[in-house]
């Protein structure tokens, strides 16, 4: 497998070894001790999918505490995948990445603690799958504007369709200081 390091710190895009002929693929997903040794050296204890209509934006989501660190893909369709840096003494505080993850470069994002986490749909549906390291807790989970214009995420979406919630949510230096990382 091949390890891409981002350029905000901590954030690593995995591109696993495909084994395939006629009759398909293989590939390994998640192996403790290979990814141990490309620097993601933790323990997952839920599995999360999501399945979207094209157009579909979800986030800025994140939670803390208990906060999760996340292993992503797409098993199925595109999205846009964004992880935005929410750790205060960070240089890169504020700064965004985002990457294509489709069913077809089958690759794979990981965001540790100390980052806000969204996609957005570009295909007609998506199958999105997150291994995470904490348990989904909502009462530790806030989130950010997806416009917000201090963080200028350039989304491949132009008007997309969010939650409630998401459509509510308030802009990132409304956020209680205590609350980021």
């Amino acid at each position: 497998m091949k390890v891409i390091n981002c350029e905000l710190e901590g954030l690593l895009i995995i591109e696993p070894d495909v084994f395939g002929d006629q009759r398909g693929f293989f590939l390994e997903s998640w192996n403790r001790q290979r990814y141990r040794d490309a620097g993601i050296d933790v323990d997952f204890v839920q599995d999360n999918f999501s399945f979207s209509q094209g157009g579909t934006l979800r986030g800025l989501h994140f939670q803390n505490p208990l906060a999760q660190g996340k292993l992503v893909s797409v098993w199925q369709g595109e999205v846009f995948d964004v992880a935005v840096d929410i750790r205060r003494r960070s240089r890169t505080f504020g700064q965004w990445c985002g990457i294509s993850l489709t069913s077809g470069n089958k690759r794979q994002f990981y965001i540790p603690p100390g980052f806000a986490h969204g996609f957005a749909v570009v295909s007609d549906t998506a199958l999105f799958h997150y291994k995470c390291t904490e348990v989904y807790t909502p009462q530790y989970e806030l989130g950010f504007r997806w416009d917000d214009p201090d963080v200028g995420i350039k989304w491949p979406v132009a008007a997309p369709t969010l939650s409630q919630r998401d459509s509510r949510a308030p802009l990132l230096r409304d956020l209680a200081a205590e609350r980021l990382f």
